[in-house]
């Protein structure tokens, strides 16, 4: 039995949890091809017109597994914590494929609400292992393995590491640091963020996205909206800049944004106005599937320099 995995959206946040569980049923995971040109143009080809990159992505991922894997796995996100729900473009993923997309059959859907109660997750492991008429048993270890592998790769960002990407982003004699914000969608796939981590390390910066900082470090910052916000990225996402801003450990922050992304709008303006208080430099980049690297070259090699003189001046003037 094959089970496909599509190579978007959740799955750069939580595909060892996802990965490690099918394989311990002992079913066979098909993860589909990394992101190119030819899944993006398969993907806008069948999405509706209005969805953002990733929603578009994510279709031509499923087409990529098509007619390759016995099901095609795809999680209905609703909610993973008490406070926040995900974009609704999460909630209405499935709807959206089976509408989209002829012939789509063979989908396996899930519907992850968890937010009431840790032992929901594994519930709903037993329930999905039951649809492949496996025990209780082998459910359960299989959802023990799984949690360990999650625990595991969230532990490697924490060292410095960069699992998605297979990168350290240490650095030797870095002489700038960057935040990089931005939804693991869009940071950990080289292709849509035209390996833009990458990118800053080769130019000597030292980088730390937000699953490199702890989540209890991040939830000090939840206090400093009036209210959460109603998205789980966002609030990471927002969580994270405040704590760059706050403790000052980093030169700049970049925020690594999706045309038509709704929630991304407000997040962005809010980095900005809170950056700009601070006198903290700020850079949006901002992808879609008509955006040219060079273009994106430049920005970055600008602000790097920018931040490089900006250090340089502080230095004299101290």
């Amino acid at each position: 039995m094959k089970i496909g995995v599509p190579r978007a959206l959740a799955y750069y946040a939580y595909y060892p949890f996802i990965n490690t569980f099918f394989e311990e049923l002992g079913l066979e995971v098909v993860v589909s091809d990394p992101t190119s040109k030819k899944i993006i143009d398969a993907g806008v080809e069948d999405a509706v017109a209005d969805a953002c990159v990733p929603v578009k992505l994510f279709h031509g991922h499923v087409k990529n597994l098509m007619g390759r894997v016995d099901y095609i796995f795809v999680p209905r996100l609703v909610r993973v914590n008490k406070e926040a729900t995900f974009c609704p473009k999460f909630l209405g993923l499935p709807d959206m494929l089976v509408f989209s997309l002829e012939n789509f059959t063979n989908m396996l859907e899930v519907r992850i609400d968890i937010g009431k109660s840790k032992k929901q997750l594994f519930f709903l492991c037993l329930s999905v292992a039951r649809k492949f008429k496996k025990s209780f048993f082998k459910a359960w270890c299989a959802y023990r393995k799984a949690k360990e592998s999650l625990k595991n790769f969230k532990f490697e960002f924490l060292k410095g590491s960069i699992p998605p990407l297979g990168i350290n982003v240490q650095v030797n004699n870095a002489d700038v640091r960057l935040g990089i914000v931005g939804y693991p969608y869009l940071l950990y796939d080289p292709y849509v963020s035209f390996d833009i981590i990458n990118k800053l390390i080769k130019m000597g910066a030292y980088v730390i996205t937000p699953e490199m900082v702890p989540e209890k470090e991040k939830r000090k910052y939840a206090v400093k909206l009036k209210k959460t916000l109603f998205w789980t990225f966002s609030n990471n996402v927002l969580r994270t800049a405040f704590h760059f801003l706050e403790t000052k450990c980093v030169d700049g922050i970049i925020h690594v944004t999706a045309f038509g992304c709704g929630p991304d709008f407000i997040v962005d303006k809010i980095i900005e106005l809170e950056a700009k208080e601070r006198k903290m430099p700020f850079l949006t980049i901002a992808f879609d599937e008509h955006t040219g690297q060079e273009g994106i070259n430049t920005r970055l090699e600008a602000f790097v320099d920018m931040l490089r003189r900006r250090k340089i001046k502080e230095a004299i003037v101290v």
